[in-house]
């Protein structure tokens, strides 16, 4: 069923670059880079990951495999594929526990690895999803908090690297939470 309702959008200016928020489906986004929400063995899954696995084609899984896995708290980068995007990073968060056992540094590090990534790979438009806030249990708020700091201190300290970062979320509440958390850290 399709909903008639534009989706939820919004742009923050950061130094020359651009933070967007958007409720959707990251995997049909116009950028040169999706980040998927990916698994310490790469080896696709549900969620995020399962749905950019789907539209890149089984290439995508074999690549993956190629490369056999990735630490928690870092990422690794592969060709799109079959979506409309050059490159699909792969960041490995955290699976919630508490939040005692390091997981606030561990999605710091999925996110800050993820532009390191773009910013080597030339990549000016990078789509991230709320990494660990799906079936990983991270808490919205929480999550939203980390990646949205992480990119904007990114975006502030590397200008002239990737020029408009996309925050793609999965539903009005999620769209809601990054939206108000981000007002605050770019105010």
């Amino acid at each position: 069923m399709q909903n008639n309702q534009d989706p939820l959008s919004q742009t923050f200016a950061v130094g020359d670059a651009s933070l967007v928020l958007e409720e959707g489906d990251i995997t049909r986004l116009e950028v040169d880079a999706v980040v998927t929400a990916a698994n310490a063995r790469l080896a696709g899954g549900g969620g995020v990951d399962g749905a950019v696995h789907d539209a890149a084609g089984p290439e995508l899984y074999a690549a993956c495999q190629k490369i056999g896995g990735c630490p928690t708290g870092s990422a690794v980068i592969t060709p799109g594929f079959r979506l409309s995007a050059r490159h699909v990073i792969h960041a490995v968060g955290p699976v919630w526990d508490g939040g005692d056992t390091g997981e606030p540094v561990l999605l710091q590090g999925a996110y800050a690895s993820s532009l390191r990534l773009a910013k080597e790979n030339e990549v000016k438009s990078v789509a991230f999803p709320a990494l660990s806030a799906g079936i990983y249990g991270y808490p919205m708020e929480e999550a939203a908090r980390i990646g949205v700091e992480t990119t904007f201190d990114f975006l502030r300290n590397e200008r002239g690297s990737v020029e408009r970062v996309v925050f793609a979320l999965f539903g009005k509440e999620a769209y809601l939470t990054f939206l108000a958390v981000t007002t605050e850290v770019v105010a």
